[in-house]
């Protein structure tokens, strides 16, 4: 009997039991394709509903294809039974699809008559819900497990934990042997930068130095270029505005000169305008008897009138579009064009107005011919009266030209004075420009200050480092001639150390263990310190002193196991740790060596004493109290 798994999630289910409120459960749905080959090849459908947190909820379901066909035609489904798990499988998607919503269009409800599910039949209803009515897609009946089928599921399930748990502690060794392999992988990294680090750091003092004096010689230099431009942009000044001033004031002369030359013009012209009103009321007076002869020549005049208006109104909007477009553009060259474009321009303006004086004599001279031929053709009075007004037209329109030739030449001036205006202007942001420069090579200078201080305080911290090293160098060198003198002297004089009373073991190195005393109610092994000082003081103990040059009489018991000599621990009185740090030494010149012999239990007593002050630096030596005191102020208790 093999079978194939084809859906297995946790679908939230609907249950209503018989006198109960409805409530929500998440069960596992399973279906499964079991194949029977014997007697005869067959396949059937089974479907279980289990729930994670409750073991004991087990109800199956197996469906043939005999039962199918009666399920088909109770239900009226038209799928066959090769189709069927597929489409129950897309009810069950459709249902986890719709359950996380407020109004889900599918639902599955477990209903059963009891009040509780508790080992009875039950029914599974997948339903769509809509305004209307329910509607059940498909409705199957469920058995609960019995206690073998309940005992065989859990067995299962205790099976695939149990693999679970054997591909979890294999996936566990794994990822501890990668983590492994990548920590001393980092750890090497890790030293690379380091070395690294210090390589970038000698760099960094290098080119901090170097950019130092860049910035010293770029400084010189910045300061020099800016006098000089700065003397440039003066004299420069002063020309422009010298040469402006002048311009200014030919142009304001050229302009006067033409003002008074133009009134002359303009009198001249009020002059011959009120002879022509004589000649023209003397023109009338003989016209008075020639009235009814004028009669016809007056209905044509008052027609050509007529004509004559349209004709003004037309004249006067050209006169407006002209005057507009000559501003534009006398406003347009003067933006565009530079100040030495303003000289020519001038002297151009000079020619038209000479040119403009001729044109008007010729018109004066042309006026007057026109008054002689009216003087001489008095009988065609509409013809002369038309050409009298045209000419006063004209000659009011040479008066509005030169008014408007006058107003162009104020807004000459005005735009020239407002350039005047953006150069002064121009001329103190370039002050304020070079006062910000100034400012900011007086910070370049402070920086640079700080920058020689900062040096100086890390060559002082250079040479008080190089001072530390050699005097730590020194005192390990005594240190380590001090043991091998020791051991030397434990390897020959081994019968004295027995005769002493403590057992002595050998160490690996060669250099002899702990000893205990039993005498002495200590049992765990004492550093070889304890011996060197009897071996260092061995009078005192054939004597018969009670006292110990170094006091450990009861204190020794409460001692405990020191490092090694490459991890020497910081001592003192507030931390209660030996191996102190008055001496000024650092942990990374306390490494073990391969020739030097391993340091244990150095007490502050021994580095206080006699043999040390010679090789110790005026600051690391001990005072009289510190070498006075017990060792038991020196260890924990």
């Amino acid at each position: 009997m093999a079978a194939e798994r084809i859906f297995d999630r946790a679908v939230s289910v609907r249950v209503r039991s018989g006198g109960c409120e409805e409530r929500r459960l998440n069960v596992r749905v399973n279906v499964e394709l079991l194949s029977v080959s014997n007697p005869v090849h067959k396949k059937d459908l089974a479907v279980r509903l289990t729930d994670d947190t409750d073991p004991f909820f087990l109800y199956n379901l197996v469906i043939s294809e005999e039962d199918f066909q009666s399920l088909k035609s109770q239900q009226g489904l038209l799928v066959d039974f090769s189709a069927f798990p597929q489409k129950f499988i897309d009810l069950l998607q459709q249902c986890i699809q719709e359950q996380n919503k407020d109004i889900p269009r599918f639902l599955l409800q477990l209903v059963s008559s009891a009040p509780a599910l508790d080992h009875t039949p039950v029914s599974l209803n997948v339903v769509e819900t809509n305004p209307f009515k329910h509607l059940t897609h498909l409705s199957l009946k469920f058995l609960p497990g019995t206690d073998a089928e309940i005992k065989k599921f859990l067995a299962t399930c205790l099976k695939h934990l149990k693999e679970d748990k054997t591909m979890l502690e294999e996936k566990l060794k794994k990822t501890e042997e990668d983590l492994t392999r990548q920590l001393s992988y980092t750890q090497q990294s890790l030293s690379e930068k380091s070395r690294e680090l210090d390589k970038l750091k000698n760099e960094w003092t290098s080119y901090t130095t170097a950019l130092s004096n860049k910035h010293s010689h770029e400084l010189t230099s910045e300061k020099e270029r800016a006098l000089q431009a700065q003397t440039q942009y003066q004299q420069q000044h002063e020309q422009q505005k010298k040469e402006l001033e002048n311009l200014h004031q030919k142009s304001i002369q050229q302009l006067q000169n033409r003002l008074s030359e133009l009134e002359v013009i303009n009198k001249d012209l009020t002059e011959r305008r009120y002879k022509g009103d004589s000649t023209v009321r003397e023109l009338k007076a003989k016209l008075s008897g020639l009235e009814d002869e004028c009669q016809r020549a007056k209905q044509e005049v008052l027609s050509l009138r007529r004509e004559n208006t349209t004709l003004d109104a037309e004249c006067h909007e050209k006169e407006k579009l002209i005057n507009q477009l000559q501003t534009r553009v006398a406003v347009l060259e003067q933006e565009i064009k530079d100040k030495d474009q303003l000289v020519t321009r001038t002297k151009e303006v000079l020619d038209a107005t000479q040119e403009q004086k001729v044109i008007l004599e010729e018109s004066t001279e042309e006026k007057q011919r026109h008054i002689e031929k009216l003087e001489t053709t008095i009988k065609s009075l509409s013809a002369e009266l038309l050409k009298a007004n045209e000419i006063i037209k004209k000659l009011q329109g040479d008066l509005k030209t030169l008014m408007s030739k006058l107003k162009l030449k104020n807004t000459v001036t005005i735009q020239q004075e407002k350039l005047l205006a953006e150069k002064e202007e121009k001329l103190q942001k370039e002050q304020k420009d070079s006062q910000e420069m100034g400012q900011s090579l007086r910070m370049k200078e402070q920086e640079v200050c700080k920058l020689q201080e900062q040096l100086e305080s890390t060559i002082q911290k250079l040479e008080e480092s190089k001072q530390l090293l050699k005097t730590n160098e020194n005192v390990i060198t005594w240190l380590n001639r001090q043991l091998s003198e020791i051991q030397m002297a434990k390897k020959m004089d081994s019968p004295a150390s027995a005769h002493a009373g403590g057992r002595a073991a050998v160490s690996p190195l060669g250099m002899p263990d702990r000893p205990s005393f039993r005498s002495s109610g200590i049992s765990h092994p004492i550093s070889p310190l304890y011996a060197f000082q009897n071996f260092l003081e061995p009078t005192h103990s054939k004597n018969g002193n009670s006292q110990c040059p170094v006091q450990l009489n009861s204190q020794l018991s409460k001692l405990s196991r020191c490092s090694d000599a490459h991890t020497v621990p910081a001592a003192g009185h507030a931390a209660n740790k030996e191996n102190g740090d008055p001496l000024g030494l650092e942990s990374k010149y306390l490494k073990k060596k391969e020739d030097s012999i391993p340091l244990r239990g150095l007490s502050q007593n021994t580095l206080n004493s006699e043999y040390l002050r010679p090789y110790l630096p005026a600051k690391a030596q001990p005072s009289p109290k510190a070498a006075a005191a017990p060792a038991s102020a020196y260890f924990p208790g």
